[in-house]
């Protein structure tokens, strides 16, 4: 996700009195202030870290959570590593890829991921929704069953075509990329995320970089994900792609993954 300036005015909140001092270490740490008009809110209480829009036709807020909801549910039923994703990354019997997804976002793809086996490095260069991520991270390390799949997740704040560019220690086997999709008409509101998250990370206008970038570095192959329609990215052809209903995923191999 962009790391281009945002122009949108975001303050944090503490939704208690208990959490205000750790309001302030975030807004200290992220630069925004306590108080104040506003169009966002990041908020602090007894459900960790969450982002929402303020004003009376606002949807509900956002946060990571990797212990209940959504991913709780697609953890115990989602298919394992008959699931699309799992696939294309290379996953299969006696193989889980070390990965390296370098537009984490809320962490979903890449915990699925690391749910399967798979150790994962994730960046997210949008510096509050990588806050969202730590937060959803540090509260799932706690629970009993879920904490032994985070410390399969190392995340990493930052731009990812720089990180990639200046990458040290062994390379990712596979690099996956989930870019911004620029939007053409309104239907790409309806998601409450993206409703959210437009105005502070825009699109992906570097696509094409980060591709290469992630084709100079992965040691075995790349995998973008995209919008079942939309465009291949700028750059090199993707040797193959699996469809599903909403998304493919482009496939750009380097070697066989093998059981090294």
């Amino acid at each position: 996700m962009s790391d281009q300036p945002t122009s949108a005015r975001i303050r944090v909140e503490a939704l208690a009195p208990t959490y205000a001092a750790q309001a302030e270490a975030w807004a200290e740490r992220l630069q925004l202030p306590l108080a104040g008009d506003a169009e966002f809110a990041l908020q602090l209480g007894d459900a960790g870290l969450q982002l929402v829009e303020l004003g009376p036709q606002a949807p509900g807020p956002v946060r990571v959570d990797f212990v209940e909801g959504a991913l709780a549910h697609r953890r115990l039923y989602g298919g394992g590593s008959g699931q699309m994703i799992a696939k294309a990354v290379g996953v299969q019997s006696g193989i889980r890829p070390r990965v390296l997804d370098a537009t984490a976002g809320l962490g979903r793809d890449a915990f699925v991921l690391a749910s399967l086996g798979c150790d994962m490095t994730l960046i997210e260069r949008q510096p509050i929704i990588a806050a969202l991520l730590e937060d959803g991270l540090a509260r799932a390390a706690g629970d009993l069953e879920v904490g032994a799949i985070v410390a399969h997740i190392r995340l990493l704040g930052g731009n990812a075509i720089e990180l990639m560019q200046g990458w040290a220690g062994a390379a990712p086997q596979v690099i996956y990329l989930d870019p911004m999709f620029p939007h053409r008409d309104k239907s790409a509101l309806v998601k409450k995320e993206m409703r959210l998250f437009r105005p502070l990370v825009g699109d992906d206008l570097d696509a094409p970089a980060l591709l290469a970038a992630a084709l100079a570095l992965a040691s075995h192959r790349v995998v973008v994900k995209r919008p079942r329609k939309a465009p291949i990215i700028d750059g090199a052809k993707p040797s193959y792609s699996l469809d599903g209903k909403s998304s493919r995923y482009d496939i750009y191999p380097k070697k066989a993954l093998g059981k090294d």
